[in-house]
């Protein structure tokens, strides 16, 4: 029942993400590294890195991971880092009234975030790749970062140590639906500092840690999409078989 309530929460977000999109930012596709083990493995590692600080994914094992290839000693030497074990769920240590208290509201779980923000706009994992990548550095916002994706976005620039620091640049132009009002057209980033990684190992990494967070949201996934071909094939051949025998007993009763 809590497990429920939790999904129940996070779907609740869905309304003001898909606002926050409609008309706004536009949508880059994001890489499909479902298959890609390395891939799923180095978003893993960067998932408990920097999100299970503040997110739980409580949908989620720790064992799980064996899915992409991980195994049960590679899991506790290289992911477990508080005590847990690896039969244990992810959630995160932060108190809900901490986390209420430094960021105005609890952070969702992540365990189906990657569906819930799926919108006419893009895929879930489209809006992820693109608002992981569209932080910039706002001294107005009380964590100091907004988002292009998400403006006015209550959460901070996790990744920036490995993204660098930016700010963006607008210009003022007349509201094309009213002259007489001002709107402010995004002219793009400024670099302030660099980060750990290049633009290109820095959108791979992301590109990497939307993959494991969509997989997570359905880590059967591969199993199912295998078992629907498989089944459609048997359907397939029997549904041929099927006609020709009608097709043979009519032709005797003729």
């Amino acid at each position: 029942m809590k497990l429920l309530k939790k999904l129940i929460a996070t779907l609740a977000f869905v309304p003001a993400l898909v606002m926050a999109n409609e008309g706004g930012f536009p949508l880059d596709h994001a890489p499909d590294r479902s298959t890609d083990m390395a891939a799923l493995q180095n978003g893993a590692k960067l998932f408990i890195n920097y999100c299970l600080n503040c997110h739980s994914a409580s949908a989620m094992r720790y064992n799980r991971l064996r899915d992409i290839g991980l195994t049960e000693d590679q899991i506790k030497t290289n992911l477990l880092f508080t005590g847990e074990k690896v039969g244990d769920l992810m959630k995160t240590t932060m108190a809900p009234k901490d986390a209420k208290a430094w960021f105005g509201a609890v952070p969702p779980d992540l365990s189906v975030i990657a569906r819930a923000k799926a919108s006419e706009a893009g895929s879930g994992a489209d809006w992820l790749y693109t608002y992981l990548r569209t932080y910039y550095k706002d001294e107005s916002r009380p964590t100091g970062w907004n988002n292009m994706v998400f403006p006015n976005v209550g959460m901070p620039h996790v990744l920036w140590q490995l993204q660098g620091v930016r700010t963006a640049k607008f210009v003022e132009e007349k509201d094309p639906h009213d002259e007489s009002k001002s709107v402010h057209k995004f002219e793009g980033f400024e670099k302030v500092s660099d980060g750990t990684l290049t633009t290109a190992e820095y959108d791979n990494a992301v590109g990497d840690l939307v993959a494991y967070l969509q997989w997570m949201g359905e880590p059967a996934q591969s199993t199912r999409k295998r078992l629907g071909a498989i089944v459609v094939i048997f359907m397939a051949f029997l549904a041929t078989l099927a006609w020709r025998l009608n097709a043979s007993y009519w032709k005797e009763v003729k």
